[in-house]
C-alpha cells in the first residue's frame, strides 16, 4: 500500500478521510498543534486517529515556530484585517500546511490529504503550500471530490462501525495561540450577533487590574516583569484577559473564492498586544516610519490570509518591518476591565515626547517665531499657486 500522511484534526471531515482511505493507503496522521491543545486533548485525538485505522499518528509542536514566523510579523505589523481581525485561523493554517507537508516528505509519502470542503479558504491554503513545496506528493481530498454533506460522512463511519457523537455541535470553535474563531447558524447571514454563551471565555472578573506590557524591538519579552518567551507570554495574558471577556467581535470579510463571510472570535491577548505595540510605536518611531509601515502591514496581512505567504515579497515585507523594530523598546500598562481594555500610556528611553526640542501645544525651543512664519508661508506655497492659477 503507498503511504499517504492525512492532515488530521480528529473532527468528521478527517475522521472520514482517515477510515476510507485506510482502505487503499498506508494512512499516517498528523496534527500540528499551534496553540489551544490541552495534553489531554491531544492524547485524545491520537487515541482515536487510531480507531480510524490509521497505521501511525504524530502531532506536532509549533506553537514557537507559529510565533516565531507568523505571530512576530502580525504584531510588529499591527495586523487587523479589516481594522478588526487579527487573522487568528488563518495564519495558523499556513504554518500547519507546512509543517504537515515537510512531515509527508520526511517519511517519503507519496499522497497527502486534508479534510476541506471546496467552499472556504483552507482548501486554498493547504494545496498552494502543498503544490509549492513538495510538487511531486499528490493531495488527496475525498470530501472536496465527493462533494459530501456531513450525514453522509457520518452515514458511512457508522456502517464502518465508528459510531461516535459526531452530531455537529451547536457552536465551532478553533483555539489557537492567536485567538479563537467561533462560528454558529447566527453567523450564516448578515443580521444576528452571537450569544454570550457562544464564546469560550466567560466574563469571571469585575474589578478592573493593570497589568504591564514589556517590547524588546518590538516583542513581548515581559510579562508583568517576568522574563519568558514571546509565546508564553501571550499565553499567560491571554489567561488573565479572557478572564474580562475581552477580545469578542464579528468579522466579516471576503473570502479566497470570492464569497462573503462572517465569523465571530474571540482574540483577548491578540488585540491587547497588537494596541499596545502600535501606542509604543507611536511614542518611537518617526511620522514616515509610521505611515509606510501602515500599508506595507496591510499588504503583509492580505497576502498571509490568501495563502501567499511563500512569494519572496513577503520576506521583503518582514525584513522592513524587522527593521522598523531596532527603537520600539519599553514597557505599556494596560487597564483590564470587563468586555474592554484601555492603554494608560509607555515608558521608553525611545520616546519621541522627551524631545528637549518643544512641548506640543506648549513651548519650542529650537525655532523663533519669525522661523515658524517663513516655514508655514513656504510650506503653503503649493496651494496657493494652485488656487492662484485655477481661480474661477
Amino acid at each position: 500500500m503507498k503511504k499517504l500522511v492525512i492532515a488530521y484534526s480528529g473532527g468528521l471531515d478527517t475522521s472520514y478521510c482517515a477510515v476510507s482511505l485506510s482502505k487503499e493507503y498506508d494512512v499516517h496522521a498528523v496534527s500540528v498543534n499551534t496553540g489551544g491543545f490541552t495534553s489531554e486533548e491531544i492524547k485524545n485525538i491520537e487515541s482515536n486517529a487510531y480507531k480510524m485505522g490509521v497505521s501511525t499518528y504524530k502531532n506536532i509542536d509549533a506553537v514557537a515556530t507559529f510565533y516565531t514566523k507568523v505571530v512576530k510579523y502580525l504584531i510588529f505589523g499591527n495586523v487587523l484585517k479589516n481594522n478588526s481581525y487579527p487573522l487568528s485561523v488563518s495564519a495558523e493554517r499556513i504554518i500547519q500546511a507546512i509543517e504537515i507537508i515537510e512531515y509527508a516528505k520526511s517519511i517519503d509519502a507519496e499522497y497527502i490529504a486534508h479534510g476541506s470542503t471546496g467552499a472556504g479558504n483552507d482548501q486554498v491554503r493547504f494545496d498552494m503550500i502543498f503544490q509549492t513545496l513538495a510538487p511531486n506528493i499528490k493531495i488527496i481530498t475525498p470530501i472536496r471530490d465527493g462533494k459530501l454533506t456531513r450525514q453522509e460522512e457520518i452515514d458511512y463511519l457508522k456502517a464502518e462501525g465508528i459510531d461516535m457523537p459526531w452530531e455537529k455541535s451547536k457552536y465551532s470553535v478553533n483555539k489557537g495561540l492567536w485567538g479563537t474563531s467561533v462560528g454558529g447558524v447566527e453567523t450564516l447571514t448578515s443580521a444576528n450577533a452571537l450569544p454570550e454563551t457562544a464564546y469560550p471565555s466567560q466574563l469571571e472578573k469585575q474589578y478592573p487590574v493593570k497589568v504591564k506590557l514589556t517590547f524588546k524591538k518590538g516583542e513581548l519579552v515581559k510579562f508583568n516583569g517576568k522574563k519568558n518567551q514571546p509565546e508564553v507570554n501571550i499565553e499567560k495574558l491571554n489567561e488573565i484577559a479572557s478572564k474580562y471577556a475581552i477580545g469578542r467581535d464579528i468579522h466579516v470579510g471576503d473570502t479566497i473564492v470570492g464569497t462573503k463571510g462572517r465569523v465571530g472570535f474571540e482574540a483577548a491577548a491578540a488585540l491587547i498586544t497588537i494596541k499596545a505595540h502600535h501606542l509604543l510605536e507611536k511614542h518611537t518611531l518617526t511620522k514616515w516610519q509610521l505611515q509606510h509601515k501602515e500599508y506595507l502591514s496591510s499588504f503583509y496581512g492580505m497576502h498571509l490570509h490568501e495563502g501567499q505567504y511563500l512569494d519572496p515579497v513577503m520576506r521583503d515585507i518582514e525584513a522592513f518591518l524587522q527593521n522598523s523594530q531596532e527603537m520600539v523598546s519599553g514597557d505599556v500598562v494596560v487597564t483590564l476591565k470587563p468586555y474592554h481594555f484601555s492603554l494608560d500610556g509607555i515608558v521608553s528611553k525611545h520616546d519621541l515626547m522627551s524631545s528637549a526640542f518643544s512641548t506640543y501645544g506648549e513651548e519650542n525651543k529650537a525655532w523663533t517665531a519669525d522661523d515658524a512664519k517663513g516655514f508655514i508661508k513656504i510650506l503653503g506655497n503649493q496651494n496657493k499657486i494652485y488656487q492662484q492659477v485655477n481661480k474661477k
